[in-house]
Protein backbone atom coordinates (compact mmCIF):
# COMPACT_ATOMS: atom_id res chain seq x y z
CA UNK A 1 0.00 0.00 0.00
CA UNK A 2 1.02 3.37 -0.95
CA UNK A 3 1.21 5.88 2.31
CA UNK A 4 0.40 9.50 1.31
CA UNK A 5 2.10 12.63 3.53
CA UNK A 6 -0.16 12.37 6.27
CA UNK A 7 1.55 9.15 7.81
CA UNK A 8 4.92 10.78 8.05
CA UNK A 9 4.35 12.85 11.00
CA UNK A 10 1.60 10.35 12.72
CA UNK A 11 3.83 9.18 15.33
CA UNK A 12 2.13 6.58 17.92
CA UNK A 13 2.21 7.83 21.54
CA UNK A 14 4.13 5.49 23.87
CA UNK A 15 3.20 3.25 26.05
CA UNK A 16 -0.47 3.71 24.32
CA UNK A 17 -2.57 1.07 22.43
CA UNK A 18 -2.99 3.20 19.20
CA UNK A 19 -6.25 1.55 17.08
CA UNK A 20 -4.81 1.78 13.76
CA UNK A 21 -1.24 0.67 14.25
CA UNK A 22 0.17 -2.53 15.59
CA UNK A 23 3.13 -2.82 17.85
CA UNK A 24 5.07 -3.77 14.54
CA UNK A 25 4.49 -0.39 13.06
CA UNK A 26 1.91 -2.08 10.53
CA UNK A 27 -1.38 -1.03 9.80
CA UNK A 28 -4.05 -2.77 11.34
CA UNK A 29 -6.18 -4.66 8.94
CA UNK A 30 -9.55 -2.96 9.89
CA UNK A 31 -8.41 0.24 9.28
CA UNK A 32 -6.42 -0.86 5.61
CA UNK A 33 -9.24 0.57 3.72
CA UNK A 34 -9.59 3.68 5.14
CA UNK A 35 -6.35 4.86 5.02
CA UNK A 36 -6.12 3.59 0.73
CA UNK A 37 -9.12 5.54 0.46
CA UNK A 38 -7.90 8.66 1.87
CA UNK A 39 -4.16 8.04 0.78
CA UNK A 40 -6.05 8.57 -2.61
CA UNK A 41 -7.73 12.28 -1.28
CA UNK A 42 -5.62 15.38 -1.75
CA UNK A 43 -4.84 17.27 1.82
CA UNK A 44 -7.43 20.17 -0.02
CA UNK A 45 -10.05 17.49 -0.74
CA UNK A 46 -9.99 16.60 3.33
CA UNK A 47 -10.06 20.14 4.37
CA UNK A 48 -13.05 20.37 2.24
CA UNK A 49 -14.58 17.35 4.04
CA UNK A 50 -13.59 18.85 7.24
CA UNK A 51 -15.37 22.15 6.40
CA UNK A 52 -18.61 20.54 5.03
CA UNK A 53 -18.87 18.64 8.13
CA UNK A 54 -18.71 21.60 10.26
CA UNK A 55 -21.41 23.76 7.73
CA UNK A 56 -23.65 20.54 8.18
CA UNK A 57 -23.37 20.47 11.93
CA UNK A 58 -23.83 24.33 12.04
CA UNK A 59 -26.96 24.24 9.56
CA UNK A 60 -28.28 20.89 11.44
CA UNK A 61 -27.93 22.71 14.76
CA UNK A 62 -26.39 20.06 16.20
CA UNK A 63 -24.45 21.68 19.22
CA UNK A 64 -23.94 21.14 23.08
CA UNK A 65 -23.86 24.00 25.95
CA UNK A 66 -21.35 24.92 28.17
CA UNK A 67 -22.00 26.15 31.38
CA UNK A 68 -18.86 26.66 33.29
CA UNK A 69 -18.42 30.33 32.62
CA UNK A 70 -21.48 30.86 34.21
CA UNK A 71 -23.42 31.84 31.20
CA UNK A 72 -25.01 29.60 28.78
CA UNK A 73 -22.45 29.37 25.46
CA UNK A 74 -23.81 27.11 22.77
CA UNK A 75 -21.12 25.65 20.75
CA UNK A 76 -20.78 23.17 17.19
CA UNK A 77 -19.72 19.63 18.75
CA UNK A 78 -16.24 18.83 17.33
CA UNK A 79 -16.17 16.26 14.68
CA UNK A 80 -13.26 15.05 13.78
CA UNK A 81 -13.64 13.21 10.07
CA UNK A 82 -11.55 9.72 10.58
CA UNK A 83 -13.62 6.80 11.83
CA UNK A 84 -12.71 4.81 14.83
CA UNK A 85 -12.98 1.25 13.42
CA UNK A 86 -13.80 -2.43 16.01
CA UNK A 87 -13.42 -5.63 14.08
CA UNK A 88 -16.82 -7.83 14.50
CA UNK A 89 -14.80 -10.01 17.06
CA UNK A 90 -13.85 -6.56 19.41
CA UNK A 91 -17.19 -6.06 19.50
CA UNK A 92 -18.83 -9.08 20.11
CA UNK A 93 -16.39 -9.58 23.34
CA UNK A 94 -17.66 -5.85 23.78
CA UNK A 95 -21.29 -6.94 23.82
CA UNK A 96 -21.29 -9.93 25.83
CA UNK A 97 -19.76 -7.91 28.39
CA UNK A 98 -22.18 -5.10 28.42
CA UNK A 99 -25.21 -7.22 28.46
CA UNK A 100 -23.88 -9.78 31.61
CA UNK A 101 -23.18 -6.28 33.91
CA UNK A 102 -26.66 -4.51 32.95
CA UNK A 103 -28.08 -7.68 33.53
CA UNK A 104 -26.62 -7.81 37.01
CA UNK A 105 -27.33 -4.24 37.52
CA UNK A 106 -30.72 -4.07 36.64
CA UNK A 107 -31.29 -7.11 39.39
CA UNK A 108 -29.35 -4.77 41.93
CA UNK A 109 -31.70 -2.36 41.10
CA UNK A 110 -34.80 -4.47 42.12
CA UNK A 111 -32.89 -6.15 45.23
CA UNK A 112 -31.88 -2.68 46.27
CA UNK A 113 -35.38 -0.99 46.05
CA UNK A 114 -37.50 -4.99 47.58
CA UNK A 115 -35.71 -7.33 49.27
CA UNK A 116 -31.96 -5.83 49.63
CA UNK A 117 -30.62 -9.30 50.04
CA UNK A 118 -27.26 -8.18 48.57
CA UNK A 119 -26.90 -5.86 51.47
CA UNK A 120 -27.94 -8.81 54.15
CA UNK A 121 -25.41 -11.20 53.04
CA UNK A 122 -22.52 -8.65 53.05
CA UNK A 123 -21.78 -8.21 49.06
CA UNK A 124 -22.10 -4.45 49.34
CA UNK A 125 -22.26 -2.07 52.73
CA UNK A 126 -25.35 -0.64 53.99
CA UNK A 127 -23.48 2.84 54.89
CA UNK A 128 -22.58 2.96 50.37
CA UNK A 129 -26.43 2.69 49.47
CA UNK A 130 -28.26 4.89 52.52
CA UNK A 131 -25.42 7.51 52.12
CA UNK A 132 -25.77 7.72 48.81
CA UNK A 133 -27.68 11.11 47.42
CA UNK A 134 -29.38 9.06 44.65
CA UNK A 135 -31.29 5.97 46.73
CA UNK A 136 -34.34 7.25 46.50
CA UNK A 137 -36.49 5.44 49.82
CA UNK A 138 -39.77 6.56 47.41
CA UNK A 139 -38.79 3.96 44.99
CA UNK A 140 -38.98 1.57 48.20
CA UNK A 141 -41.39 -1.82 46.78
CA UNK A 142 -42.65 0.51 43.70
CA UNK A 143 -43.18 -2.71 41.04
CA UNK A 144 -41.82 -1.18 37.59
CA UNK A 145 -43.02 -2.66 34.48
CA UNK A 146 -41.05 -6.10 33.41
CA UNK A 147 -38.77 -5.35 36.40
CA UNK A 148 -36.70 -3.00 34.49
CA UNK A 149 -35.32 0.10 35.25
CA UNK A 150 -32.32 0.73 33.33
CA UNK A 151 -34.42 0.90 30.24
CA UNK A 152 -31.81 3.32 28.21
CA UNK A 153 -28.15 2.89 29.38
CA UNK A 154 -24.28 4.55 27.96
CA UNK A 155 -21.87 2.92 29.74
CA UNK A 156 -18.68 4.60 29.03
CA UNK A 157 -15.10 2.03 27.88
CA UNK A 158 -11.80 2.95 27.20
CA UNK A 159 -8.87 0.80 26.47
CA UNK A 160 -5.26 0.50 28.90
CA UNK A 161 -2.13 -0.08 27.00
CA UNK A 162 -2.78 -3.40 26.16
CA UNK A 163 -5.79 -3.22 24.87
CA UNK A 164 -8.02 -4.26 27.42
CA UNK A 165 -11.45 -2.85 27.51
CA UNK A 166 -12.38 -1.24 30.78
CA UNK A 167 -15.42 0.21 32.06
CA UNK A 168 -14.81 3.45 33.35
CA UNK A 169 -18.40 3.87 34.24
CA UNK A 170 -22.17 3.24 33.83
CA UNK A 171 -24.85 5.88 32.94
CA UNK A 172 -27.94 4.71 34.07
CA UNK A 173 -30.13 7.53 34.77
CA UNK A 174 -30.16 10.07 31.49
CA UNK A 175 -27.71 8.89 29.42
CA UNK A 176 -26.94 11.59 26.77
CA UNK A 177 -24.85 11.07 23.50
CA UNK A 178 -26.72 9.34 21.06
CA UNK A 179 -28.42 11.94 18.81
CA UNK A 180 -24.27 12.75 17.66
CA UNK A 181 -23.95 8.95 17.54
CA UNK A 182 -26.51 8.93 15.17
CA UNK A 183 -25.99 12.60 13.33
CA UNK A 184 -21.91 11.27 13.20
CA UNK A 185 -22.86 8.54 11.05
CA UNK A 186 -25.42 11.01 8.86
CA UNK A 187 -22.56 13.33 8.51
CA UNK A 188 -20.28 10.33 7.31
CA UNK A 189 -21.84 8.94 4.70
CA UNK A 190 -22.14 12.52 3.23
CA UNK A 191 -18.37 12.86 3.36
CA UNK A 192 -17.66 9.43 2.39
CA UNK A 193 -20.56 7.55 1.04
CA UNK A 194 -18.50 4.94 -1.36
CA UNK A 195 -16.55 3.63 2.05
CA UNK A 196 -19.37 2.56 4.53
CA UNK A 197 -20.73 -0.31 1.91
CA UNK A 198 -17.31 -1.15 1.08
CA UNK A 199 -16.14 -1.74 4.63
CA UNK A 200 -19.20 -3.71 5.90
CA UNK A 201 -19.87 -1.20 8.41
CA UNK A 202 -22.95 -2.41 10.56
CA UNK A 203 -25.49 0.16 10.61
CA UNK A 204 -26.74 2.29 13.63
CA UNK A 205 -30.00 4.26 12.33
CA UNK A 206 -32.08 1.65 14.13
CA UNK A 207 -31.87 3.01 17.56
CA UNK A 208 -34.66 5.32 17.46
CA UNK A 209 -36.90 1.84 16.28
CA UNK A 210 -35.74 0.13 18.54
CA UNK A 211 -36.52 2.36 21.71
CA UNK A 212 -39.63 3.74 20.38
CA UNK A 213 -40.83 -0.44 20.02
CA UNK A 214 -39.82 -0.87 23.86
CA UNK A 215 -41.32 2.71 25.02
CA UNK A 216 -44.87 1.07 23.36
CA UNK A 217 -44.55 -2.13 25.35
CA UNK A 218 -44.32 -0.41 28.43
CA UNK A 219 -47.85 1.21 28.39
CA UNK A 220 -49.85 0.81 30.95
CA UNK A 221 -53.23 0.69 29.00
CA UNK A 222 -53.81 -1.91 26.71
CA UNK A 223 -54.82 0.34 23.46
CA UNK A 224 -53.58 0.34 19.93
CA UNK A 225 -51.86 4.02 20.13
CA UNK A 226 -50.63 4.66 23.46
CA UNK A 227 -49.27 8.44 23.79
CA UNK A 228 -45.56 8.49 24.57
CA UNK A 229 -43.86 11.67 25.52
CA UNK A 230 -40.05 12.72 26.01
CA UNK A 231 -39.82 15.09 28.75
CA UNK A 232 -37.23 17.84 28.47
CA UNK A 233 -36.30 20.58 30.91
CA UNK A 234 -36.48 22.78 28.05
CA UNK A 235 -34.20 24.71 25.90
CA UNK A 236 -31.66 25.77 28.03
CA UNK A 237 -30.67 22.05 28.63
CA UNK A 238 -27.10 21.12 27.19
CA UNK A 239 -28.38 18.52 25.52
CA UNK A 240 -32.19 20.20 24.16
CA UNK A 241 -30.87 19.33 20.40
CA UNK A 242 -30.94 15.59 21.40
CA UNK A 243 -34.30 15.93 22.44
CA UNK A 244 -35.79 17.66 19.66
CA UNK A 245 -33.66 14.70 17.39
CA UNK A 246 -35.02 11.73 19.53
CA UNK A 247 -38.64 12.72 19.69
CA UNK A 248 -38.61 13.52 15.86
CA UNK A 249 -37.50 10.70 14.78
CA UNK A 250 -39.15 8.44 17.11
CA UNK A 251 -42.82 10.60 16.35
CA UNK A 252 -43.82 11.54 19.87
CA UNK A 253 -44.49 14.87 20.78
CA UNK A 254 -41.46 16.95 22.60
CA UNK A 255 -43.13 18.33 26.26
CA UNK A 256 -42.09 20.47 29.26
CA UNK A 257 -43.30 20.00 32.45
CA UNK A 258 -45.89 22.98 32.10
CA UNK A 259 -47.30 21.09 29.14
CA UNK A 260 -48.47 18.29 31.70
CA UNK A 261 -50.82 18.07 35.03
CA UNK A 262 -51.88 15.10 36.95
CA UNK A 263 -55.72 14.46 37.56
CA UNK A 264 -57.03 11.31 39.62
CA UNK A 265 -53.42 9.61 39.80
CA UNK A 266 -53.07 10.05 35.92
CA UNK A 267 -50.80 12.22 33.79
CA UNK A 268 -52.29 14.04 31.02
CA UNK A 269 -51.17 16.51 28.18
CA UNK A 270 -52.49 19.66 27.28
CA UNK A 271 -53.79 20.17 24.07
CA UNK A 272 -55.34 21.97 21.55
CA UNK A 273 -58.51 19.76 22.07
CA UNK A 274 -58.01 18.99 25.73
CA UNK A 275 -56.32 17.20 28.06
CA UNK A 276 -55.42 13.40 26.52
CA UNK A 277 -53.84 10.77 29.17
CA UNK A 278 -50.17 9.97 28.56
CA UNK A 279 -49.00 6.35 28.90
CA UNK A 280 -45.25 6.26 28.59
CA UNK A 281 -43.02 9.13 29.98
CA UNK A 282 -38.98 9.05 28.63
CA UNK A 283 -37.81 11.95 30.64
CA UNK A 284 -34.56 13.59 30.45
CA UNK A 285 -35.14 15.47 33.73
CA UNK A 286 -33.22 14.34 36.23
CA UNK A 287 -34.76 12.74 39.92
CA UNK A 288 -34.36 16.08 41.69
CA UNK A 289 -36.29 18.30 39.74
CA UNK A 290 -39.44 15.59 38.14
CA UNK A 291 -42.28 16.22 40.96
CA UNK A 292 -42.01 19.25 43.35
CA UNK A 293 -44.20 17.98 45.52
CA UNK A 294 -41.70 14.98 46.76
CA UNK A 295 -38.52 16.24 45.49
CA UNK A 296 -37.06 19.51 44.89
CA UNK A 297 -40.00 22.07 45.96
CA UNK A 298 -38.55 24.64 44.40
CA UNK A 299 -38.53 22.80 40.60
CA UNK A 300 -40.36 24.41 37.85
CA UNK A 301 -39.23 21.94 35.42
CA UNK A 302 -41.16 18.69 36.46
CA UNK A 303 -44.90 17.66 36.63
CA UNK A 304 -46.67 18.38 40.67
CA UNK A 305 -48.44 14.61 41.05
CA UNK A 306 -46.40 12.53 38.93
CA UNK A 307 -44.71 10.48 41.46
CA UNK A 308 -48.32 9.29 42.80
CA UNK A 309 -49.11 8.67 39.55
CA UNK A 310 -45.95 6.50 38.92
CA UNK A 311 -46.85 4.56 41.92
CA UNK A 312 -50.55 3.36 41.39
CA UNK A 313 -48.58 2.60 38.17
CA UNK A 314 -51.08 4.50 35.44
CA UNK A 315 -48.00 5.92 33.83
CA UNK A 316 -44.72 4.25 32.93
CA UNK A 317 -41.55 5.96 33.15
CA UNK A 318 -38.06 6.04 31.43
CA UNK A 319 -35.52 5.26 32.67
CA UNK A 320 -36.74 4.51 36.19
CA UNK A 321 -36.39 6.84 39.14
CA UNK A 322 -34.03 6.22 41.31
CA UNK A 323 -31.17 4.58 39.35
CA UNK A 324 -28.73 6.82 40.31
CA UNK A 325 -27.58 4.27 43.26
CA UNK A 326 -26.56 1.84 40.43
CA UNK A 327 -24.23 4.65 38.78
CA UNK A 328 -22.52 6.10 41.92
CA UNK A 329 -19.12 5.89 41.55
CA UNK A 330 -18.67 4.65 44.75
CA UNK A 331 -21.32 1.57 44.77
CA UNK A 332 -19.18 0.94 40.69
CA UNK A 333 -16.27 -0.99 42.94
CA UNK A 334 -18.91 -3.19 44.11
CA UNK A 335 -20.44 -4.30 40.46
CA UNK A 336 -17.72 -7.27 39.43
CA UNK A 337 -19.51 -8.40 43.14
CA UNK A 338 -23.03 -8.38 41.89
CA UNK A 339 -22.39 -9.83 38.81
CA UNK A 340 -20.94 -12.98 40.52
CA UNK A 341 -23.52 -12.85 43.34
CA UNK A 342 -26.20 -12.51 40.75
CA UNK A 343 -25.26 -14.41 38.06
CA UNK A 344 -22.64 -16.82 39.33
CA UNK A 345 -20.34 -16.00 36.34
CA UNK A 346 -17.31 -13.81 36.31
CA UNK A 347 -17.28 -10.49 35.15
CA UNK A 348 -16.74 -10.21 31.57
CA UNK A 349 -15.54 -6.57 31.39
CA UNK A 350 -13.09 -5.41 33.73
CA UNK A 351 -13.20 -2.54 36.29
CA UNK A 352 -10.55 -0.01 36.57
CA UNK A 353 -9.03 -0.14 39.74
CA UNK A 354 -11.08 2.07 42.50
CA UNK A 355 -9.87 3.32 46.10
CA UNK A 356 -12.41 4.55 47.92
CA UNK A 357 -11.95 8.16 49.86
CA UNK A 358 -14.47 7.19 52.56
CA UNK A 359 -11.82 4.27 53.27
CA UNK A 360 -9.33 5.57 55.64
CA UNK A 361 -6.68 3.06 54.50
CA UNK A 362 -7.07 3.71 50.91
CA UNK A 363 -7.70 7.73 51.68
CA UNK A 364 -4.03 7.77 53.09
CA UNK A 365 -2.55 6.18 50.20
CA UNK A 366 -4.29 7.82 48.02
CA UNK A 367 -2.76 11.26 49.22
CA UNK A 368 1.05 10.00 49.44
CA UNK A 369 -0.12 8.97 45.31
CA UNK A 370 -1.74 11.82 44.20
CA UNK A 371 0.30 12.67 41.18
CA UNK A 372 -0.29 9.49 39.73
CA UNK A 373 -4.36 8.70 40.00
CA UNK A 374 -7.44 10.73 38.89
CA UNK A 375 -9.58 11.56 41.72
CA UNK A 376 -13.50 12.35 41.23
CA UNK A 377 -16.88 12.86 42.84
CA UNK A 378 -18.93 9.94 43.04
CA UNK A 379 -21.84 12.15 41.52
CA UNK A 380 -20.01 14.32 39.24
CA UNK A 381 -20.16 14.50 35.41
CA UNK A 382 -18.90 16.04 32.50
CA UNK A 383 -15.54 16.04 33.70
CA UNK A 384 -16.51 18.95 36.25
CA UNK A 385 -14.64 18.57 39.75
CA UNK A 386 -12.37 16.35 38.96
CA UNK A 387 -8.14 16.41 39.84
CA UNK A 388 -6.03 14.76 37.29
CA UNK A 389 -3.00 14.12 39.48
CA UNK A 390 -0.28 13.78 36.75
CA UNK A 391 -1.13 17.26 35.37
CA UNK A 392 -2.12 19.35 38.69
CA UNK A 393 0.09 21.41 40.60
CA UNK A 394 1.49 20.70 44.11
CA UNK A 395 -1.28 23.66 45.72
CA UNK A 396 -4.23 21.95 43.63
CA UNK A 397 -3.35 18.78 45.26
CA UNK A 398 -3.18 20.30 48.53
CA UNK A 399 -6.30 22.39 47.99
CA UNK A 400 -7.72 19.27 46.54
CA UNK A 401 -7.35 17.66 49.86
CA UNK A 402 -8.83 19.76 51.89
CA UNK A 403 -12.25 19.26 49.64
CA UNK A 404 -12.15 15.57 49.89
CA UNK A 405 -11.88 15.61 54.25
CA UNK A 406 -14.76 17.70 53.81
CA UNK A 407 -16.97 14.84 52.68
CA UNK A 408 -14.60 12.01 51.86
CA UNK A 409 -17.47 9.55 51.02
CA UNK A 410 -18.20 11.72 47.85
CA UNK A 411 -15.18 10.58 46.39
CA UNK A 412 -13.06 7.79 44.99
CA UNK A 413 -9.54 7.79 43.40
CA UNK A 414 -7.75 5.96 40.30
CA UNK A 415 -5.33 5.07 38.75
CA UNK A 416 -4.14 7.30 35.30
CA UNK A 417 -5.06 4.66 33.08
CA UNK A 418 -3.13 5.64 29.04
CA UNK A 419 -6.37 5.71 27.38
CA UNK A 420 -6.17 3.97 23.74
CA UNK A 421 -5.64 6.88 20.82
CA UNK A 422 -6.92 6.96 17.06
CA UNK A 423 -5.98 8.80 13.88
CA UNK A 424 -7.25 11.83 13.78
CA UNK A 425 -6.89 14.77 10.98
CA UNK A 426 -5.48 18.24 12.03
CA UNK A 427 -4.13 20.80 9.94
CA UNK A 428 -3.60 18.12 7.02
CA UNK A 429 -1.88 15.61 8.73
CA UNK A 430 -2.86 12.58 10.72
CA UNK A 431 -2.46 12.77 14.62
CA UNK A 432 -2.67 9.94 17.55
CA UNK A 433 -5.48 11.33 20.55
CA UNK A 434 -7.18 9.57 23.04
CA UNK A 435 -10.59 8.20 22.95
CA UNK A 436 -13.04 6.48 24.94
CA UNK A 437 -16.48 5.21 23.56
CA UNK A 438 -19.75 4.96 25.04
CA UNK A 439 -22.15 2.11 23.49
CA UNK A 440 -26.06 2.84 24.38
CA UNK A 441 -27.86 0.20 25.61
CA UNK A 442 -31.59 -0.61 25.09
CA UNK A 443 -33.71 -2.73 27.69
CA UNK A 444 -36.87 -4.07 26.65
CA UNK A 445 -38.87 -6.90 27.25
CA UNK A 446 -37.43 -9.00 24.80
CA UNK A 447 -34.05 -8.30 26.25
CA UNK A 448 -31.38 -6.42 25.78
CA UNK A 449 -30.05 -4.78 22.49
CA UNK A 450 -26.94 -2.93 21.86
CA UNK A 451 -26.81 -0.95 18.93
CA UNK A 452 -23.35 -1.69 16.91
CA UNK A 453 -21.20 1.39 17.19
CA UNK A 454 -21.74 4.26 19.41
CA UNK A 455 -20.22 7.79 20.50
CA UNK A 456 -16.50 7.78 20.44
CA UNK A 457 -14.78 10.88 22.46
CA UNK A 458 -12.29 12.37 21.14
CA UNK A 459 -10.02 14.62 23.63
CA UNK A 460 -9.18 17.30 20.80
CA UNK A 461 -6.25 18.73 23.04
CA UNK A 462 -2.12 17.26 22.28
CA UNK A 463 -1.54 15.32 25.50
CA UNK A 464 -4.89 15.47 27.15
CA UNK A 465 -7.09 12.66 28.51
CA UNK A 466 -10.73 14.23 29.48
CA UNK A 467 -12.99 13.61 26.15
CA UNK A 468 -15.53 15.50 27.86
CA UNK A 469 -17.32 17.60 25.24
CA UNK A 470 -17.79 20.49 28.10
CA UNK A 471 -13.59 20.19 28.76
CA UNK A 472 -13.06 20.73 25.36
CA UNK A 473 -13.72 17.29 23.62
CA UNK A 474 -15.40 16.07 20.15
CA UNK A 475 -16.26 13.40 18.89
CA UNK A 476 -15.89 10.65 15.51
CA UNK A 477 -17.94 8.16 13.62
CA UNK A 478 -17.72 4.80 15.34
CA UNK A 479 -18.13 1.79 13.00
CA UNK A 480 -18.33 -1.94 13.64
CA UNK A 481 -17.42 -3.79 10.85
CA UNK A 482 -19.65 -7.13 10.22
Amino acid sequence: MQESAYFDKYSPINGVWDEMYGEDSQIRDHYRKVIEYISRESADDLNKKEELAKRLFMSQGITFTVYNSGEGIEKIFPFDIIPRIITASEWAFVEKGIKQRLTALNLFLKDVYNNQFIVKDGIVPIDIIYSCPHFLREMHQLQVPYDIYIHISGIDLIRDHDGTFYVLEDNLRTPSGVSYMLENREITKRLFPDLLPQCGVRSVTEYPTILYKNLLALSPRQINNPTIVLLSPGIYNSAYFEHTTLARLMGVELVEGRDLVVHNHKVYMKTTTGLQQVDVIYRRVDDDYLDPLVFNPGSMLGVAGIMGAYRKGNVAIVNAIGNGVADDKAVYTYVPDMIRYYLNEEPILKNVPTLQLGNRDEREYVFKNMNTMVIKKTNGSGGYGMLMGHAATEQEIEDYKIEVLKDPRNFIAQPTISLSAAPCYMQGSLQPRRIDLRPYALYGPDGIEIVPGGLTRVALKEGSLVVNSSQGGGSKDTWVLA
